[in-house]
């Protein structure tokens, strides 16, 4: 990517979504030459498929199906299924954010159904704080999901599980999510203009 002819350099930006928001997150703590990373909606542990770099192993966190809850509509709300890496021994699956020298975007829905976005960005910030790192910004947004899309994408409220394929309740309220996406993606386009802009 540092290679390409629109990259200005000496960095890249990230933008990535549940699971590619992980991966972010991930390369953002590992790689160097990663400027900022807008996360949205991401679980901030290993799922599904462990991390590997050089001689370092991010196991997967585990899943707990049972855990998934029956909604009025007939759909899961499966955001308790993921153990929670912040409070599980050793935190071997959580994602060493506080590693990343990037500038961090954490963009969270506050009626995520898939993950506990707001939660984990939380949890993580603070361990950042704590360290006395202040390269991070959380944007909550009340009454939206765990798709928070560019502007004027419809609402999917229903979706099927990207783990266990099942119909599952994303999250989120119409007027809300509108309101968010908005918002949102200008807030993205200003991230990125302030860190990977060359002056």
């Amino acid at each position: 990517m540092l290679q390409h002819p629109q990259v200005q350099g000496p960095g890249v930006g990230l933008l990535g979504f549940s699971k590619g928001a992980e991966v972010s997150l991930a390369m953002a703590a590992f790689l160097k030459n990663i400027t900022a990373v807008a996360s949205l909606n991401a679980p901030v542990a290993a799922t599904c498929i462990p991390f590997s770099y050089k001689d370092k192993v991010i196991p997967t966190v585990t899943l707990y199906e049972h855990k998934a809850k029956p909604t009025n509509s007939k759909f899961l709300d499966y955001s308790d299924v993921i153990d929670d890496p912040f409070r599980a021994p050793g935190n071997q699956s959580r994602i060493p954010v506080e590693k990343a020298e990037a500038q961090l975007l954490f963009i969270v829905g506050q009626d995520d159904r898939v993950v506990k976005s707001e939660y984990y960005a939380t949890e993580v910030c603070k361990i950042l704080q704590a360290q006395g790192k202040e390269n991070f910004h959380i944007l909550s947004y009340p009454g939206t999901g765990h798709c928070i899309d560019p502007p004027f994408f419809p609402l999917y409220p229903i979706g099927s599980h990207p783990v266990f394929h099942k119909r599952a309740v994303l999250g989120g309220e119409l007027r809300a999510y509108s309101k968010a996406q908005v918002h949102a993606w200008s807030q993205v386009q200003a991230f990125f203009k302030k860190y990977l802009t060359v002056n």
